[in-house]
């Protein structure tokens, strides 16, 4: 018992960064899951679909824009792990020159909140954030990328 009770008190701290890594790691991917359906419903439906970041709050979602739909019935909102946070860097795009944590579009669901706009020709809009990640509360970070091409997002190690 003795044994078993050293081995559990040597790995617990070890296996909890792993899962917190995984859980981050989760997160992330999540996040990019619901870029690439953002980008397949502005295409599929034909009208502007927003992916908005709300780093106060902890919580991110996607909806029909709202000028086009007043109410989005197939909205979707998330929060992260409380030992998370999101992060949006506007600093790498030139279309971006605002106040962090604000684009120029107007949300009426979301104000003040960053937001990536997929248009419905598949294409980001320009005010969308170069990149944005999560991280938590170790200070380990995932970051999500716009692609060379600018038309998705991609994980990165930054």
């Amino acid at each position: 018992m003795t044994v078993l009770t050293i081995a559990v008190s040597l790995t617990a701290p070890s296996l909890a960064n792993f899962f917190r890594g995984r859980s981050l790691d989760s997160e992330a991917r999540k996040i990019l899951a619901l870029t690439h359906l953002g980008q397949s419903r502005a295409v599929s439906e034909g009208i502007p679909m927003e992916l908005w970041l709300d780093s106060t709050r902890g919580a991110y979602g996607l909806e029909a824009e709202p000028s086009y739909e007043t109410t989005d019935p197939r909205a979707q909102e998330f929060t992260v792990d409380s030992d998370m946070r999101i992060q949006v860097s506007l600093i790498n795009n030139p279309a971006a020159t605002m106040q962090s944590g604000a684009t120029p579009a107007i949300s009426a669901n979301h104000p003040n909140v960053p937001r990536i706009r997929f248009l419905p020709d598949g294409s980001i809009a320009d005010t969308s954030p170069q990149s944005f990640g999560v991280m938590s509360r170790d200070g380990s970070a995932i970051w999500l990328t716009q692609t060379r091409n600018r038309l998705s997002y991609a994980i990165t190690n930054r």
